[in-house]
């Protein structure tokens, strides 16, 4: 599956290293649309803007969100 093929879901990421593909469910803030997601983000605080998909659970019993996109 393509990311053009999955569902898109604009979100604020909470991560120090913004080069993962995936981050725990706890870490992600999901919003309803970009501008929404760019206005809640705050590099200062390790908070970025991105396009994910998920959650899916991981075969370590978490839920992950995977990265699509940063905005």
């Amino acid at each position: 599956m393509t990311p053009d093929e999955l569902i898109r879901r604009y979100a604020v990421v909470h991560t120090k290293r913004r080069g993962r593909g995936r981050f725990p469910e706890g870490c992600v803030t999901l919003f309803d649309d970009p501008d929404q997601a760019r206005a809640a983000a705050d590099p200062d605080q390790h908070r970025y803007a991105a396009v994910v998909h998920g959650p899916t659970p991981s075969s370590e019993g978490l839920r992950l969100y995977y990265l699509i996109q940063w905005l």
